[in-house]
């Protein structure tokens, strides 16, 4: 039987949601809670979580780079 999603979500995009959620209060280091994440307009959310996750990328590229560096010399 197909799953019923006119009045809900799909499975798969609940546990999106609940991921992005998760991500955004646990990286943003006690800046959010959950209920404030939930409650976002979703533009603000996608926002939020995408510039979240473009710091701790280009923090993990940086801390890559300077162990390179070290192995090097």
């Amino acid at each position: 039987m197909a799953e019923r999603t006119f009045f809900g979500l799909t499975k798969e995009y609940r546990l999106f949601l609940f991921k992005q959620i998760h991500e955004i209060v646990f990286h943003g280091k006690g800046g959010y809670t959950w209920n404030d994440v939930y409650n976002m307009p979703i533009w603000l959310r996608k926002f939020t979580y995408n510039k979240i996750k473009e710091f701790y990328d280009t923090e993990k590229t940086r801390i890559e780079e300077a162990s390179k560096s070290t192995k090097g010399k």
